[in-house]
């Protein structure tokens, strides 16, 4: 007897998992503070600026936060993105500074430019996007899956 009630648990549970592992694999926040293992071990996308006279961006492993350089042509600024919110909401650099964005929360966010000028893809928790400005102005952009979530790069 005790062998046909491990079968219908057994279902159960595995059905619980995928449930859960669906939910963070489309950016879903049920409130929960941990990440299932497997869910964290996809690597982050490759992207690429569309525009290359303009920018070039990278996604790497988040390592340490870089420093700011200020007025510097290779000047780099970070950018948080936890809590549904980007930190700093505006950023100002110089043409040829770099900003690198690190996603410290648990949901799956994206760094999207609003002209296309440059996209992260999806980045998991810890993962870092890196964008290059080559150009001066405003560049506003937003996380995909999250659409109210918006911020700013002023380049001068």
């Amino acid at each position: 007897m005790p062998s046909k009630v491990r079968i219908p648990l057994t279902v159960l549970l595995l059905a619980l998992i995928a449930g859960a592992l669906a939910a963070v694999a489309c950016g879903g926040d049920n409130g929960a503070t941990s990440t299932p293992a497997s869910a964290t071990a996809t690597k982050a996308p490759q992207a690429t600026a569309t525009r290359a006279p303009q920018a070039t961006s990278t996604p790497s492993a988040a390592t340490e936060s870089p420093t700011s350089t200020p007025g510097a042509a290779g000047q780099e600024t970070s950018v948080t993105i936890k809590d549904f919110e980007f930190t700093p909401a505006t950023v100002t650099i110089k043409v040829g500074g770099t900003v690198t964005w690190t996603n410290n929360g648990p949901t799956t966010h994206s760094v999207t430019a609003d002209d296309g000028s440059f996209d992260s893809g999806n980045l998991s928790q810890g993962k870092t996007f890196s964008h290059t400005f080559q150009t001066a102005g405003t560049f506003s952009y937003h996380c995909s899956p999250h659409p109210f979530m918006k911020a700013n790069v002023v380049v001068e």
